[in-house]
């Protein structure tokens, strides 16, 4: 299989709300707007879509209706510290406050109104215990967002 796109679809019962959250604070633009489906696309990269469904839509079959539960979501950007500052004068809740990690990540976490976890993150170089855990072509200098792509 090919993959031509891949992005991710919350489904919610606030598809407006949601959109609206990610307008304001995550940079993205309608590119298809209906009352049940909003598509999402960074104002940034093209490539970087995110949709929000109506979660009892009839094009979801009854035993797959809902609302977004056990998701992360990762946004990988270049200055998380900036991201981290403006999302708290925007007033989003810190669920874990901004900190580095051994295994090579500085990031925060927070939530969108439906309760999906936004992970918010900045490659950095892990340290030699987990290094040691990539595959042996990924140098450290080479762990950005093209690491973690859909091929």
């Amino acid at each position: 299989m090919r993959c031509t796109q891949y992005y991710p679809v919350i489904m919610t019962g606030d598809v407006a709300g949601t959109a609206a959250f990610y307008r304001a604070h995550f940079g993205f633009k309608p590119v298809f707007e209906a009352d049940w489906y909003v598509h999402l696309q960074s104002l940034e990269d093209e490539a970087i879509n995110l949709a929000i469904l109506q979660g009892d839509h009839e094009t979801i079959p009854e035993t797959g209706r809902g609302r977004a539960s056990g998701l992360l979501i990762n946004f990988e950007v270049e200055d998380v510290d900036a991201v981290y500052r403006r999302l708290v004068e925007e007033g989003l809740e810190m669920l874990l406050p901004l900190r580095d990690e051994a295994f090579g990540q500085r990031h925060f976490i927070t939530r969108d109104p439906n309760g999906v976890l936004l992970d918010v993150i900045t490659p950095i170089p892990p340290n030699a215990e987990f290094l040691a855990e990539y595959a042996p072509e990924v140098a450290p200098a080479q762990l950005t967002s093209s690491f973690y792509a859909c091929p």
